[in-house]
């Protein structure tokens, strides 16, 4: 009788290489947009589910910010700025494709942190690949229509 093999584990995605200020930014633009439940900011390449979302979800009064690709239980997010990095339980989003998500309260300090960022933020998952963003404006409008 044969021994059951067990398929390898997948590899965990290569990360970006230096300081997080010296990665590459993620190719795609920002919009911006209104609905029922508040407003959000999408970013990503042209014609492509989004990588980056961040929804102000004002019935819940929370901040939901969202990247693609699905992570597991116990996972982390870790947004990056220039003043300052912070961690934050990380869920997967159920949905096709799939997200990975936080939530955060409208006047979480690292908003802000993101906001005046020197032109950029990262975002760094639990089995993601690590990804720099541009800090434009339409991540931070999404942030103030949440603190009205």
């Amino acid at each position: 009788m044969k021994p059951v093999s067990n398929p390898a584990a997948p590899q965990p995605p290569a990360q970006p290489q230096g300081k997080w200020t010296d990665w590459p930014i993620t190719t795609g633009d920002w919009v911006y947009r209104k609905d029922e439940r508040g407003s959000l900011a999408l970013f990503g390449a042209t014609d492509e589910p989004a990588t980056v979302m961040i929804r102000c979800d004002r019935p819940r009064g929370q901040i939901f910010l969202s990247r693609a690709g699905a992570v597991g239980n116990g996972a982390k997010m870790v947004l990056r700025a220039s003043a300052g990095l912070q961690s934050y339980p990380a869920k997967s989003s159920g949905g096709t494709p799939p997200y990975a998500a936080i939530s955060i309260s409208p006047g979480d300090i690292m908003l802000d942190r993101i906001a005046y960022s020197r032109g950029r933020f990262a975002i760094e998952t639990t089995g993601l690949k690590s990804i720099a963003v541009p800090a434009w404006p339409q991540f931070s409008r999404v942030v103030e229509d949440c603190r009205r």
